[in-house]
């Protein structure tokens, strides 16, 4: 990231008026070239810019930012334009967004192709966002000191306007002229300093709530348009299986109802309208193949990967000489410095809230798909290689996300790839829906996971040796990433947050065995990947050997955390916004845990109680440090979306395989949490100049081990197993 940020990369910044006036910003990465002309071919509105990300000034002043990214819930649709607007001088009310079109040109800094996930665009974008809006405003007050003959020295812009003397002129004013002129050389601009941010740091409301909240925000959903039919498929029920045959005559027979196709996927009933086709897929008799995975259950997989847990796996890290063997039969009971657990985390769904579905469109020159997706580039390139187009006359058109949390970002293109290929068959326009029963029974999954660890401590109960064994399924392998994200049979998806825990490197002696076994199910990162269940386990580990010890579980981090400011700094603003020692209400309990991931550390406090044997959470007190908080309005609603989203999943998560099928169906027998659920939430930002990092991620880690910390505070009941049930 900090290569492409440099301004020594940039070979050359274009301007020129945009269509129908003003002025357009963009910036070129070098090695995406091959892709910009493409894109140059194509798109009329990037001809002669082939922007990485840019910003139009329109003649009515108006300052719309063009997100190469996808506006999920994150709030980045809001974030992003502070950065430019910060650097611009902008008048706020003026600035307006839009998704940008798929495009190698807009390729994401990390990712190095177009997408949005792993808590990355903000800080990815942070400098070259800002020169975008700083080499904006360079070119208008050329523009203005041209039009005016007064030095460039003797021009400010202040809330949209260009000022020289007692002369204003408007943005929109300039942009013709402006667009006219040659950029800057990047080197020259000078970023703000932090003193001078007037937006940035600056709690800002978001621009998409108001469109959200008058119905006018276009998600994939609401795409609709004349002569466009509605799919629902078929799919096989059993993981692996195939459609071996299938009798369409009561489907044709049912009335909207099109056509039915075979397609890789499956069998796809074509309607008039969503209803018809989903009747006519109920009414369609199929015979399936089940395949060789048919007989695959949640109790057999459970029994594989304990098993594995006491063998060697793939060796991620190891220091010194373990007193511990996580191999060897648990010696924690002839040995009472030892602590000795089994931890495991299930298969989950995704759950989001707007079933997927995307809008297909072919005609003879062209392709053009409606979907909220995370990865256009690869939405772009299945679509090419399905329909036979070059990749450029296939137009992405980016929606609104009704939630992600890594669904929507799939190398398998499952989703589009399945509605070209009905489109294709069709030879109409169709949008191919998936319910939210056919997602939960046939999609992607966060995958389960076992873990075992055996942990010796000395006689200040500090860990001496900490043996950890994880056994759960890969999700890079098999993928384009595989290369950079498997090294050594260790995927680093599967371990984060535990060899680099800092309770495991400050351990004198480590070590972190991986076994990556291969299922017949489909698994995909889900909202913090790995963190999502180590930090479960590394922060109630924690707490066991703060009880091992006998001391206060915050107490216990401080000693083990004192040479790690940021976690510290975390913990502490978390434990005294939540007055740790205060008497809480009788019948209450409390947690804590505290967890670093993608660039971000993250204390959560959590107080509960029991009533009739559920769980019931009051209160969770958030404290994070990001670095630079940009807005710190988004910085709240991201980790209260991330706390409800984890605390779902660990009171109630969980997806059941029998028959080589998905039990659960719909939100009836997979619950999230409900509003009456949802316990207060506080966010408490740590000051902080460090370089940003993610936050749509992060709040999710600490909130299952915060509860199940305060279940064994209340109970005495040490929950090692998600999701958290009490025992009778």
């Amino acid at each position: 990231m900090n290569a492409v940020m440099n301004a020594s990369r940039r070979r050359f910044l274009k301007a020129s008026a945009a269509v129908g006036g003003g002025l357009v910003i963009g910036f070129v990465i070098p090695g995406s070239k091959r892709f910009a002309a493409a894109q140059e071919s194509s798109d009329p509105a990037a001809t002669s810019f082939s922007p990485n990300a840019f910003l139009r000034i329109g003649n009515d002043d108006r300052v719309t930012v063009v997100l190469a990214h996808s506006e999920m819930g994150q709030g980045i649709w809001t974030t992003l334009s502070m950065l430019i607007a910060e650097e611009l001088d902008a008048d706020w009310s003026k600035i307006a967004v839009e998704h940008g079109p798929a495009s190698p040109a807009l390729a994401s800094p990390v990712f190095g192709m177009q997408g949005t996930g792993g808590s990355t665009t903000t800080w990815s974008e942070f400098d070259r966002y800002r020169r975008a809006g700083a080499t904006a405003r360079a070119m208008l007050v050329q523009a203005a000191s041209d039009r005016l003959g007064v030095p460039v020295g003797d021009i400010r812009v202040e809330n949209g306007e260009v000022i020289a003397g007692n002369q204003r002129l408007r943005f929109g004013e300039l942009a013709d002229e402006a667009g006219r002129l040659t950029p800057p050389d990047p080197a020259t601009l000078t970023l703000k300093e932090p003193a001078d941010w007037k937006v940035i740091g600056k709690p800002t409301k978001r621009l998409d709530t108001p469109e959200k909240i008058t119905g006018k925000a276009i998600f994939g959903m609401d795409v609709q348009f004349e002569g466009l039919l509605t799919a629902v498929v078929a799919r096989s029920p059993v993981f692996g299986g195939r459609m071996k045959s299938f009798d369409d005559s009561a489907a044709r027979a049912v009335t909207g109802v099109r056509e039915v196709v075979a397609v890789p996927s499956g069998v796809a009933v074509v309607a008039d309208h969503f209803w018809a086709a989903k009747r006519g897929r109920d009414a369609l008799k199929v015979e399936w193949e089940p395949g060789e995975f048919a007989g695959t259950d949640s109790a057999a997989l459970r029994t594989r990967f304990n098993e594995l847990a006491g063998q060697p796996g793939a060796i991620a890290a190891q220091v010194g000489t373990l007193a511990t063997d996580a191999q060897a039969t648990d010696d924690s009971t002839v040995d009472d410095s030892i602590v000795s657990a089994d931890y495991a985390v299930p298969y989950l769904a995704h759950a989001a809230m707007e079933p997927l579905n995307c809008t297909v469109r072919i005609e003879d020159d062209k392709c053009e798909l409606w979907i909220g997706t995370q990865f256009q580039t690869l939405e772009q390139m299945a679509a090419a290689r399905i329909t036979g187009l070059p990749p450029e006359k296939v137009h992405v058109h980016t929606t609104f996300l009704g939630g992600a949390f890594g669904r929507r970002a799939n190398f398998a293109v499952d989703v589009v790839g399945e509605a070209v290929e009905i489109a294709k068959a069709v030879g109409k326009p169709v949008k191919t829906v998936w319910t939210r029963e056919d997602d939960m029974r046939g999609g992607y999954y966060r995958s389960a996971f076992v873990q075992r660890a055996r942990i010796k401590l000395d006689d200040q109960g500090r860990p001496t040796s900490w043996h950890h064994v994880l056994v759960g399924q890969s999700i890079m392998t098999g993928t384009p990433m595989e290369a950079m994200a498997v090294k050594n049979g260790v995927d680093h998806s599967s371990i984060e947050g535990v060899p680099n825990s800092p309770y495991v490197l400050d351990t004198p002696a480590h070590r972190v065995d991986l076994h990556s076994p291969k299922t017949a199910i489909p698994v995909l990162w889900w909202r913090s990947v790995g963190h999502s269940y180590n930090a479960f386990v590394m922060e109630s580990l924690v707490d066991e050997l703060a009880a091992k010890a006998g001391q206060d579980p915050l107490a216990y981090r401080r000693m083990l955390l004192k040479d790690h400011p940021r976690h510290l700094g975390a913990l502490d603003l978390a434990a005294e916004k939540f007055d740790w020692d205060a008497e809480l209400p009788k019948g209450h309990g409390r947690g804590i845990a505290v967890h670093e991931s993608f660039g971000s550390f993250v204390a959560q406090a959590a107080e509960i109680s029991v009533d009739n044997g559920q769980i019931r959470v009051h209160r969770v007190v958030c404290a994070i440090d990001c670095g630079i908080a940009v807005n710190p309005e988004g910085i709240a609603a991201q980790m209260e979306s991330g706390i409800v989203y984890g605390l779902s999943a660990a009171l109630y998560g969980a997806l059941n395989i029998k028959e080589g099928r998905v039990v659960e169906s719909n939100f009836h027998d997979y619950p999230v949490l409900r509003m009456a659920q949802m316990p207060r939430v506080e966010t408490h930002i740590v000051p902080s100049t460090e370089k940003s990092g993610g936050v749509g991620e992060p709040g999710t880690p600490p909130i299952a081990p915060a509860v199940a910390n305060a279940v064994f505070a209340l109970t005495g009941q040490r929950l090692r197993e998600l999701p958290l049930r009490l025992k009778a």
